[in-house]
């Protein structure tokens, strides 16, 4: 069920998690989702979808249900498994019956004029631990390598259980935003009113080498604030972040901010200001102002003329509402400013000044409270696999008879290349008979 929500998830386009944050983000996220699927699946079926909590699986009831179950199985697995685990690792059988040694049985040897001491040196040099009894004139050896491996699945498992509390510690308590910053402007990280309050500046974004369209760098200078007192500053890059009081802050966009100001009829200012242009129209700049204290709203594009300069255009319209409830804006009188230029649209009272271009960036703030909990899942997975995989358990019986004849008995974990292995133990057993013989 899991697998299925999260092929969902990662087919369909999913909220972003400041949509959250309040009803007016998500409303405005999900007129974007209804404007990309309502002309193929319909507006019906995008409703049943979002009811379905589907457009935020990941943090949706179904996946955190299916989380829980999956924590409470394997937990119930490893409690089941341990005890016959631990038996199987701490249990050993070092006196075989002497069937178990029965040649025509596969992994299975015999031979003559070795001693107990010759078997003992050759299991130690290959690093068994080696135990030894006599029973009845029969000697029997036991040689067993990485006794406890199977106890590395409690690792493994233990790693899987906390990488799901690390999402649902996440999920829960976590925290990612996008922050569009204009040079020298300052934004709040959580909202007003929280303890601890986080306040980033933006003191300069540098990609030198745009303006001839091959940027060598992307940096922000940041400052970060914290009840009023700077606790950091730093020149971040895409690959190297500031983190702060919980949060990581990413460098993931810029663009162009044009600064302009908005006059009243006695030329007092009303707003002055960048206005990040995070949207495009027709593959140009743009973005949507309120005018402060108006009911008029500014469209702006910015493009350049024939000669490179920047021309910024203003289009005033008001909204108003219709018979029927309904709204709709009506277009004012247009603007088109070159730098330093300033003019009155037709049908408002107020002067816009376009006095040039900034630039904003585009910040990841994102805290992650599962993040350490993921790195310790992550060494505890690795950690159980590798043992699981590269220290298999092998043990080897012997059974030395009065007669000196010796038998051999060989298993293994099935990662073991058993035939190999065995036969390089049998190759220096030899090697050891031989040193051994006394000269004709």
């Amino acid at each position: 069920m899991l697998a299925l929500f999260a092929v969902v998830g990662m087919t369909l386009k999913q909220l972003p998690s400041f949509a959250f944050r309040s009803a007016t983000d998500y409303a405005n996220e999900m007129g974007k989702l209804h404007t990309q699927y309502d002309p193929v699946l319909g507006v019906g079926v995008v409703n049943l979808l979002e009811r379905l909590q589907l457009f935020h699986v990941f943090t949706s009831t179904w996946f955190s249900v299916g989380l829980v179950v999956l924590i409470l199985s394997i937990v119930a697995c490893t409690i089941d498994r341990t005890p016959r685990l631990w038996r199987a690792s701490a249990d050993i059988r070092v006196v075989q019956p002497e069937p178990f040694f029965d040649q025509r049985l596969p992994d299975r040897a015999s031979l003559g004029g070795v001693d107990a001491a010759a078997v003992t040196r050759t299991l130690r040099r290959h690093r068994y631990a080696v135990r030894q009894t006599e029973v009845d004139g029969v000697t029997y050896l036991y040689g067993d390598r990485n006794r406890w491996v199977k106890m590395a699945t409690l690792l493994t498992h233990t790693g899987l259980v906390l990488f799901l509390l690390a999402a649902a510690a996440t999920s829960a308590l976590g925290d990612e935003q996008p922050m569009v910053v204009a040079n020298g402007d300052s934004l709040t990280v959580q909202p007003i009113g929280t303890p601890g309050l986080l306040l980033v500046k933006n003191l300069g974004f540098s990609a030198p080498g745009l303006d001839t369209g091959h940027p060598t760098d992307y940096t922000t200078h940041l400052a970060v604030f914290q009840d009023g007192k700077q606790i950091a500053d730093k020149v971040i890059r895409v690959n190297d972040p500031l983190t702060v009081a919980g949060y990581t802050f990413h460098q993931n966009g810029f663009g162009p901010a044009p600064v302009i100001v908005v006059r009243d009829a006695s030329g007092q200012p009303l707003w002055s200001g960048a206005v990040p242009m995070t949207d495009q129209a027709a593959g140009l700049p743009f973005a949507q102002f309120a005018v402060p204290g108006r009911d008029v709203a500014l469209q702006m594009v910015l493009q350049k003329d024939s000669s490179g300069t920047g021309i910024l255009l203003v289009l005033p319209f008001r909204g108003v509402v219709n018979n029927d409830g309904s709204t709709s804006a009506v277009g004012l009188g247009p603007l088109a400013l070159a730098q330093g230029e300033s003019g009155v649209a037709a049908g408002t009272d107020f002067s816009v000044e376009f006095t040039g271009v900034s630039q904003y960036t585009l910040l990841i703030a994102k805290k992650d409270p599962g993040a350490d909990l993921a790195w310790a899942a992550f060494g505890f997975l690795i950690v159980g696999l590798l043992i699981t995989f590269w220290m298999p358990r092998r043990r080897i019986w012997g059974r030395l008879g009065a007669d000196g004849r010796l038998a051999l008995a060989v298993k293994a974990d099935r990662y073991v290349d058993v035939g190999r292995e065995f036969g390089r133990f049998l190759d220096d057993l030899v090697a050891a008979r031989s040193a051994e013989a006394p000269p004709v």
